[in-house]
């Protein structure tokens, strides 16, 4: 490992840290600035990763100048002296898939593969960008959203009366699993005592139960619910209603979905492992 990185603490502050908005509310980073946090101390090797990553997204069908825009900026050397060098403004995207082609030696490039990926915004990448993830990275990226989601859901919750918040959720199960608690859904998965349902869900059910609480938030502040029986029966009635919008297209239940074989915590666990091996 880079005697650099040893002595550097790695976290997903490091990228927000870097992070940039542009005049239209646009997040991006710049290539030499993402080099630094890299650890890679010439430009040319890390155009080198560059140009494998613009490849790579050329070879997908996506538009590397939407991902990957060219940007010279004057540079001043020790004497004073400026000179014009090349930079780039990079979406999150091509982030993601310049860490992908990055030295996986480095424990800061692993870390970047997993920010990059799960931390978008399903909103900000395009559906053909987003099949490009694999399905534990789809579950990552997933699993993140309805934490997010629950948090926010749990606000607007207590704003409306709840203080149960265990059967303020249940009945959002029971609405979108056919009458299933937690502990039921548990069971089923096989699962220990304790142990999160979500983190054990395929990304297909994680998508069903971030609509389910992205639709109760709206729907409590939308109805203005003030008490905790109305927020229970509105969380059921949303979960219900996704239910019958499934059967409706002919999808597959959330019942019916493959529980992973490994959790998401097992995943992380495994990827801490490897950093620890590798280094």
């Amino acid at each position: 490992m880079d005697k650099q990185e040893k002595n550097n603490n790695y976290n997903n502050q490091t990228f927000e840290d870097i992070k940039h908005i542009d005049e239209n509310g646009i997040e991006y980073w710049n290539a030499r600035e993402l080099q630094v946090v890299l650890n890679y101390k010439e430009w040319r090797k890390f155009e080198n990763v560059i140009n494998k990553a613009k490849m790579a997204c050329e070879n997908t069908g996506i538009s590397i100048f939407e991902h990957f825009v060219g940007v010279d900026k004057l540079s001043k050397r020790a004497n004073n002296a400026e000179v014009m060098i090349k930079d780039y403004k990079l979406t999150r995207y091509a982030c993601y898939l310049i860490a992908q082609n990055g030295d996986s030696r480095k424990k800061v490039i692993a870390l970047a593969q997993t920010y990059f990926a799960v931390q978008t915004r399903r909103q900000e990448i395009s559906e053909k960008e987003y099949s490009l993830l694999t399905e534990d990275e789809k579950r990552l990226y997933q699993r993140s959203l309805t934490r997010k989601g629950n948090y926010s859901l749990n606000q607007t919750a207590r704003n409306a009366g709840v203080k149960n918040f265990d059967r303020f959720h249940n009945y959002g199960y029971k609405g979108l699993y056919n009458g299933e608690t937690a502990d039921d859904i548990a069971k089923r998965k096989g699962l220990r005592y304790r142990e999160d349902i979500l983190d054990n869900m395929g990304s297909d059910e994680l998508i069903a139960n971030l609509f389910r609480i992205s639709q109760t938030e709206q729907k409590l502040k939308k109805d203005n619910v003030q008490t905790e029986k109305d927020a229970n029966i509105t969380h059921y009635t949303v979960g219900k209603n996704i239910r019958e919008v499934i059967a409706k297209n002919g999808g597959t239940m959330p019942e019916d979905l493959p529980t992973p074989k490994k959790s998401l915590k097992q995943l992380e666990k495994e990827n801490k492992k490897s950093l620890k091996v590798n280094n």
